[in-house]
């Protein structure tokens, strides 16, 4: 986690920097690059924890985020976000090359996202975005946030159904793998290591949820839980 403040080369604000959330080092990069060649000032983290860190200490004008990463997710990190009256008007755009079905949209948007946008993004409606929310300034008209029940009941459907669609995907790769000439399976095992990867990283995130509710139905719960 980390703090680049930039000058402000085109564009005057008197905003809080934009924080970027995202896990994958080149894509956090490019992000990152991108905003500051047009002078905003960014916050970076790698994950949903981090960033509570960064808004904590800063007052982030943005928070861009991924949705699929370790520790806290981008769900939890928005649900986290409109909890908080401090944060709840941080206007929040979603990234993702995972989470893109219009159910998954459609959670998104209920947690207060003001833009959803699928990866790879393309830089000149990235940017085009990003001056439009920061225009506008504060969100409004959001909807109020989700109770802890609700927000668990989207969540774990939300995880169930992507883990269903990784593990159909990761059995549709293997068996084409079997076919396929050996000069062709290259860029397939990169496929099905990636999507293996984020299979195992949407299992762990069930699994913290269901000791959650564990935990929350024996009465056990603590203090710091994040969901």
């Amino acid at each position: 986690m980390h703090c680049h403040v930039a000058k402000m080369l085109s564009m005057e604000s008197t905003h809080g920097p934009i924080l970027v959330v995202e896990d994958v080092p080149n894509v956090l990069e490019l992000l990152e690059v991108t905003l500051r060649f047009k002078g905003y000032p960014v916050c970076t983290a790698r994950n949903g924890q981090e960033a509570l860190d960064v808004i904590s200490k800063e007052c982030p004008a943005l928070i861009i985020t991924d949705i699929l990463m370790p520790r806290m997710d981008g769900y939890a990190l928005a649900h986290a976000v409109r909890k908080d009256p401090r944060t709840r008007q941080i206007p929040i755009i979603f990234l993702s090359a995972t989470y893109v079905t219009p159910d998954d949209k459609k959670f998104a948007m209920s947690l207060g996202a003001v833009r959803f946008m699928e990866k790879p993004v393309d830089t000149e409606d990235f940017l085009l975005t990003v001056a439009e929310i920061l225009t506008l300034g504060p969100a409004t008209g959001i909807p109020d946030p989700m109770s802890e029940d609700q927000f668990i009941d989207g969540y774990r459907d939300r995880l169930e159904q992507k883990l269903r669609h990784k593990n159909t995907q990761i059995s549709r790769t293997e068996r084409l793998l079997q076919t396929l000439p050996e000069e062709q399976r290259p860029a397939f095992d990169s496929l099905l290591r990636q999507a293996i990867a984020d299979r195992d990283q949407i299992q762990v995130e069930l699994d913290e949820l269901h000791r959650i509710l564990t935990l929350i139905n024996t009465g056990l719960r603590g203090p710091g839980s994040t969901v």
